[in-house]
């Protein structure tokens, strides 16, 4: 009567090598975030685009466009944020509607996750 037992969550040695990957993709977003704010200040300072601006409204659209992408990028620093906190709860790859562990491969590419395949596409 051999049972396979399913994990309840990953192993302290898996979170660690989660944690770095988390660790290194929040690294390279505040990096982008930087990026994206410092041109928005580059632009913000340079009077040629002030004036072309006015004549053609694409020093507003850029701006805009750079607003977004820092606002999205922030967005994604939370959530690496908030999964450090799981992975320092030993909830980290927990589906939070299913329950069951979230695969390797998706906490890889979307080390950020919250819900597992199963229960992305029920949404």
């Amino acid at each position: 009567m051999s049972q396979i037992l399913e994990k309840s969550r990953y192993s302290d040695e898996e979170l660690d090598e989660f944690k770095a990957l988390i660790d290194e993709k929040l690294i390279a977003a505040k990096d982008q975030l930087a990026f994206y704010l410092q041109q928005v200040a580059d632009l913000a300072d340079n009077p040629d685009a002030k004036i072309r601006g006015l004549d053609d409204g694409s020093g507003a659209a850029e701006n805009e466009q750079l607003y977004e992408l820092a606002v999205r990028q922030q967005k994604l620093i939370q959530h690496l944020e908030n999964a450090l906190i799981r992975v320092h709860n030993k909830t980290y790859g927990i589906c939070r509607t299913t329950g069951k562990l979230i695969s390797k491969e998706r906490l890889k590419a979307v080390p950020h996750a919250t819900l597992s395949m199963e229960a992305k596409k029920v949404q």
